[in-house]
């Protein structure tokens, strides 16, 4: 049995219309069925804003192309967070795997042959918490052969999950070890999937960003699990335009797309984690932390210059 797609949309036709094409270019959409979770106006929402959901609505309503299509729309914002929470849950409880898509991201001819292949391949491998289906760019090693890896990063952009992996999951945050006794062993843990994973924690936990996928990928880490990804990525994001939720411009680069007109994916027995692969990612993080710790510090440091300027131009005044 294929796994049901989970599509979440909001306020972006645009981008909504190009994820929905691509998935109807997939091979198996047409035996696939499709839940699409349309979120609700904020109740400050400008009337701009307002016309974008509606535009949305109107056109998830003329869908076609799937084995069947629910639609399932919100009165009032819920957040996207609650919104995949609430509407994978809903699914998993009647399907039991899901194949999860948001509204910015465009998907491979064989992004649903990848994703049920793998989720029927590795189930009983209980130490895959789930599969995603892009990564950051960094270099493969030149002696690994296969064509899928595993890593320590939970992925959000195109990804699927198992219901009994799925229900582990604590949401809950205030009641993770990590942040309430900030366990330097839990941190080193956390962070072998790159040295932003902390923060994003510690940002969800002070109430500056509404992430699930920080939530789930501190549980994979928790219970020493991994994701599952390809070497080449079978999604691309056309949301980094800052019209989505934690998607502003980002000079991030993300692996090519697979290239091969015939599928050619195959999917080990045993695949394990790859400390080569793991240790560029890690650089990867690295560089981007550095890099945003050093824009901070030249914000401090030009913002202190003004203020001693403007001590010693009034002490001259």
């Amino acid at each position: 049995m294929l796994a049901p797609i989970v599509l979440f949309v909001y306020n972006r036709p645009w981008h909504t219309q190009q994820t929905v094409e691509a998935l109807q270019q997939c091979e198996l959409a047409e035996k696939s069925e499709l839940y699409i979770y349309a979120d609700g106006p904020k109740k400050d929402a400008t009337e701009e804003v307002r016309n974008r959901i509606v535009g949305v609505r109107q056109y998830i309503h003329t869908i076609s192309g799937f084995k069947s299509i629910q639609i399932k729309e919100s009165e009032e914002n819920i957040g996207l967070a609650n919104s995949v929470i609430q509407g994978v849950s809903d699914v998993l409880n009647k399907q039991g795997r899901v194949i999860v898509v948001e509204d910015d991201i465009v998907v491979h001819p064989f992004f649903l042959r990848f994703m049920n292949d793998a989720l029927d391949c590795y189930e009983r491998f209980y130490e895959i918490f789930a599969i995603s289906t892009t990564m950051e760019r960094f270099q493969i090693p030149s002696r690994y052969k296969r064509d899928v890896f595993l890593t320590y990063r939970f992925g959000s952009w195109g990804w699927a999950i198992w219901a009994d992996r799925w229900n582990t999951i604590n949401w809950d945050i205030d009641r993770y070890d990590i942040v309430n006794h900030r366990s330097s062993k839990l941190v080193r843990k956390f962070n072998r999937g790159g040295a932003d994973l902390w923060q994003m924690l510690l940002d969800q936990k002070n109430g500056i960003i509404d992430s699930w996928a920080i939530r789930l990928g501190y549980n994979m880490s928790l219970q020493k699990r991994f994701c599952l990804r390809p070497i080449k990525s079978l999604v691309k994001n056309i949301g980094m335009d800052g019209t989505g939720i934690h998607c502003g411009g980002n000079a991030m680069q993300f692996l090519p797309l697979y290239d091969s007109e015939t599928y050619s994916i195959e999917l080990p027995m045993n695949v394990c984690v790859n400390r080569k692969i793991t240790r560029n990612i890690q650089l990867i993080f690295a560089r981007e932390k550095d890099a945003t710790t050093s824009i901070i510090k030249r914000g401090k440091g030009i913002a202190k210059k003004v203020l001693v300027d403007l001590h010693l131009y009034r002490n001259r005044s």
